[in-house]
């Protein structure tokens, strides 16, 4: 065989792998990682507290820990995957009887002692697609002890990591942290009001949110960018996309979280996932990158936006430093773009100029983020 033979070879094989990695890790992760819990904490004015958690039941009654980065490597998967299948009334059993357990891990401690935490109920969605993981919300309470004067959060790290509101009954200000896996809330007041984080720290946590959620949450996000990533050989061309892509989200982003502009997930979820399929397609068609590409990327970036505004939603952002938290969440997307661009480069970025490149790297991985953009596009209009 020829050394021109080999490389082809190779680039196939490699084209092959990367196709076997793309589907298991588009079409499986939603289902078999483990993403951060939502934890709400509202202080009530009569000396209560509730707590509501939205997670993944499933993993929680199947105890599969942090320390699998896949639930199928858990020696539970099969139970796991058997959970997933029950009807929203079957789980709420399950959960039922796993709440003793669970709520034996979880602390909220006031002033070193630890509060007792009653499970009040947990509301479970309908099965759906089994290969997309649901989350439950479970509602606690408890009562906030005489005389406390600061409270502290500890999400115990089997669970995973985990973003922390705080808010008093009778106040909008909304507090978030976003927790690592095994971390410690920082001691916050129970008189007055929430003390605000430092700016610093509000910084450090969203900057981090905004990364995950393209590495390794944003499975549609990343597809979308290896789309910008395949048509083009230069490096500059595929940053100033990329650019683009920031600078439109961002916007749309902002005028989201201001109330200036919004639109129901039932709408922009498909087309984001319409964005992917065009530009997988795109990348068939053309064998160069053309000057209203920029203009494209931008335009679908605007819907992008729209989806982080998603998020940012859930997870809330501090009265007190909202446009920092703002900033520096763009500023984490934008970090995780080009993480997964560098990544990109990695794996293929070495055959760029080799004459089969396009034959056996950059057709194959375009037809299949149109085929996995198709399917979620079907699957978000349709179930």
């Amino acid at each position: 065989m020829s050394g021109n033979e080999r490389q082809r070879s190779f680039g196939s094989i490699l084209a092959i792998l990367g196709v076997v990695l793309c589907v298991g890790f588009s079409l499986n992760a939603s289902a078999h990682t483990i993403r951060p819990a939502l934890v709400s904490i509202t202080f009530d004015d009569d000396a209560g507290f509730s707590i509501e958690i939205e997670a993944n039941a499933e993993s929680l009654i199947a105890r599969i820990g942090t320390e699998h980065e896949d639930t199928d490597d858990s020696p539970n998967a099969q139970i796991y995957n058997q959970l997933r299948e029950l009807a929203p009334s079957d789980l709420k059993t399950e959960f039922e009887t796993f709440a003793p357990e669970y709520l034996e891990n979880l602390s909220l401690a006031f002033d070193g002692q630890d509060a007792a935490l009653v499970l009040v109920d947990i509301v479970v969605p309908e099965v759906g697609d089994v290969e997309l993981a649901r989350d439950s919300t479970i509602t606690l309470s408890g009562r906030i002890p005489d005389g406390a004067q600061e409270a502290i959060w500890t999400y115990p790290e089997i669970y995973g990591s985990n973003v922390l509101r705080l808010q008093y009954a009778d106040s909008e200000e909304v507090i978030s942290f976003f927790l690592q896996t095994g971390e410690v809330s920082e001691p916050f007041a129970l008189e007055g009001q929430v003390v605000p984080r430092s700016r610093m720290d509000v910084a450090i946590d969203y900057i981090d949110i905004g990364f995950r959620h393209i590495l390794p949450l944003g499975l549609d996000h990343i597809l979308f960018v290896l789309g910008i990533f395949l048509l083009s050989l230069h490096l500059k061309p595929i940053i100033l996309q990329v650019t683009a892509f920031t600078l439109a989200h961002t916007i749309t982003l902002a005028l989201s979280i201001y109330g200036v502009v919004s639109l129901p997930a039932s709408i922009v979820e498909p087309l984001i996932a319409l964005s992917i399929v065009y530009v997988g397609v795109e990348n068939i068609l053309l064998k160069e990158l053309k000057p209203w590409r920029i203009v494209i990327v931008f335009l679908f970036g605007l819907l992008h936006g729209l989806g982080f505004a998603g998020v940012l939603t859930e997870i809330g952002l501090p009265d007190s430093e909202f446009l920092t938290a703002l900033i520096t969440f763009n500023i984490g997307v934008e970090l995780g773009q080009l993480a997964v661009i560098g990544l990109a480069l990695l794996a293929v970025g070495w055959f760029r100029g080799e004459s089969w490149y396009r034959q056996r790297i950059v057709i194959p991985g375009s037809i299949l983020i149109s085929v996995i953009g198709a399917y979620w596009t079907i699957e978000r209009v349709f179930f």
